[in-house]
């Protein structure tokens, strides 16, 4: 799904793609899902790349829809502590596919 967000700026907005977007069953009128991006590395060699875009990502969703907005990796792979590391300086948290029960955390 694609999730508008506002630039820095705001002088434009852009689609921000999302794997999963979950609403809560508790959810009241105004509050936002939970958003998912799903994530996959057969090894550790890729994961630094992309650690950037997710960080960027929560930025301009935190911007658009504050600080509230509740975004979450799903991790399928390898992953190391460098990479954790960065986004939970982020604010990102993350859920392994091995303890997908994690989940209920997030009142789901």
């Amino acid at each position: 799904m694609n999730v508008p967000a506002g630039g820095e700026d705001d002088s434009h907005t852009v689609n921000i793609p999302i794997d999963a977007v979950i609403m809560r069953r508790t959810a009241q009128d105004g509050d936002y899902p939970l958003l998912v991006e799903a994530k996959s590395a057969g090894d550790f060699t890729n994961t630094n790349k992309r650690r950037k875009e997710e960080a960027q990502k929560i930025n301009q969703l935190r911007h658009t829809y504050g600080p509230g907005i509740a975004f979450v990796l799903f991790l399928c792979g390898y992953f190391d502590s460098g990479y954790l590391g960065y986004e939970a300086a982020e604010g990102i948290d993350w859920i392994w596919e091995h303890r997908i029960d994690d989940f209920q955390e997030f009142a789901l």
